[in-house]
């Protein structure tokens, strides 16, 4: 896929991240009303409403494109061209009235992430990553830094308690392999800040392909490596384990760490 041929997508890419915007501001911080999902996180009018603000727009561009979101399901995604929408990323942190929630904005072609938008709508911050092409922070180009060994890492992750029982120790093992302590709760800003090389590893588990699929381009474009905890590449049938790391090497002796016996 030739990099010009992106162009179009990541004009609408950003037309959709502008028009969700206002849609969630409205409801920040505001009174809502709270349901459940079947995982038991929560969901309100604002993520259902943004998803379809999205949807209208992406289905009067490309009406043969596939969806998938996280609110209103799936739609022809086994089409060529698939847009991977997470309208609030970081629900928790919405409702509770914390300002690190995004937008995360996909477009995957034949099953792999080429465009990718996070976006922080209380933060006014926007990273929009494509493939082949330099991954941009606020309109100017963002770049991992370096990090020689996990021992001098600072990791990420949104949450302890989103590591299943059976990954938990792997993680543990990742963390207190740094000398400095792990970062909770940045959500999807946290990958965005390692991009912009705030941070140099987000390691995550039980994440959906609407968490993580719009993600890998921005952190790919600014130099760093993003994959399961196997070292495979991330799509729409990955297993919910995500590794990002600045550089290479780090990737690599982060993924020995998580895989020892």
């Amino acid at each position: 896929m030739n990099d010009p041929h992106l162009d179009p997508y990541l004009e609408l890419a950003n037309r959709l991240a502008d028009a969700v915007r206002p849609v969630s501001m409205n409801y920040f911080r505001s009174e809502l009303v709270i349901d459940s999902k079947s995982d038991e996180s929560p969901v309100s009018i604002a993520d259902r409403e943004a998803e379809t603000t999205m949807l209208a727009i992406i289905e009067a561009a490309y009406p043969d494109h596939g969806i998938v979101g996280e609110e209103h399901g799936n739609k022809n995604e086994d089409a060529e061209f698939v847009w991977v929408l997470d309208p609030i990323d970081g629900t928790q942190a919405f409702v509770t009235g914390k300002p690190l929630f995004g937008t995360l904005i996909a477009l995957l072609h034949e099953g792999i992430p080429v465009l990718g938008i996070i976006d922080m709508p209380a933060l006014d911050e926007r990273w929009v990553g494509a493939k082949g092409r330099q991954t941009l922070f606020q309109g100017a180009p963002a770049h991992v830094r370096p990090c020689a060994a996990v021992t001098d890492a600072w990791i990420y992750a949104t949450s302890p308690q989103m590591f299943t029982e059976a990954n938990f120790p792997r993680f543990e093992r990742l963390r207190t392999s740094t000398n400095r302590r792990a970062v909770y709760g940045a959500e999807c800003q946290g990958y965005g800040l390692m991009a912009s090389g705030w941070a140099d590893i987000v390691c995550e588990d039980t994440l959906q392909a609407y968490d993580y699929a719009a993600i890998v381009p921005v952190v790919e474009g600014a130099g760093g490596v993003m994959t399961d905890w196997q070292g495979r590449v991330l799509g729409l049938e990955s297993d919910g384990t995500v590794l990002a790391s600045g550089n290479a090497a780090l990737h690599e002796e982060a993924l020995k760490i998580l895989n020892l016996p």
